[in-house]
């Protein structure tokens, strides 16, 4: 790994992007998202676990490129409701929904749910796909309950309506900073920053 000059990470999306660069921001390697690497392409993520998704991405366009490939795949997994939307969290109810219409579907869904009931989590798998065929996925979450209405302005998506009682706060109220050392990404970005680390 020591020619790499540059790592992609397979994402269109700026909100994650932005999160992903402040995580990395001690690493030497620069890391494009796929815009910035001016790729593009259309990716089906059939896999039915978040692992398998960020493999087909992180596999797809490193076959594409011939270079180092990281991909996520996260989402909201609310208990009451049988762990959706899981995988399907971005394209839950469409994927060009707002998401203020699915947090709001979600919290109406739980109408009836009090207390431990209300449990949930964000998940993230990181995939990188290396030139040589090698893959490694790390994994971590951030535990909370479902909110009763949106709260917070920071980060995107399902922030809003996951509370985290430790902090007293929903991951949407955190300073983007606070939330990445606590957050799902932010912990399975260090667990694989320390493995490319390892491999340079």
């Amino acid at each position: 790994m020591n020619k790499i000059n540059r790592i992609i990470f397979a994402t269109s999306n700026q909100g994650k992007m932005d999160e992903i660069k402040m995580i990395m921001k001690d690493f030497d390697i620069p890391i494009l998202s796929l815009k910035e690497a001016g790729i593009k392409a259309d990716i089906v993520e059939d896999g039915e676990t978040f692992e398998e998704n960020a493999i087909i991405k992180a596999k797809e366009i490193m076959e594409l490129t011939g270079e180092v490939v990281l991909a996520d795949d996260s989402g909201l997994e609310v208990d009451y409701i049988n762990k959706e939307p899981g995988i399907y969290s971005a394209r839950y109810l469409g994927e060009d929904t707002p998401y203020s219409i699915k947090n709001q579907n979600i919290i109406d869904r739980l109408r009836d749910a009090v207390g431990d009931e209300r449990s949930a989590r964000f998940v993230c798998a990181i995939a990188a796909a290396f030139p040589d065929g090698e893959i490694i996925t790390t994994r971590a979450t951030i535990e909370g309950v479902i909110g009763y209405e949106e709260k917070g302005i920071h980060g995107f998506g399902y922030d809003p309506i996951l509370y985290v009682p430790e902090f007293g706060m929903t991951t949407g109220e955190m300073l983007p900073e606070d939330k990445n050392e606590i957050s799902h990404r932010g912990k399975a970005l260090v667990k694989m920053k320390e493995i490319l680390k390892s491999k340079m």
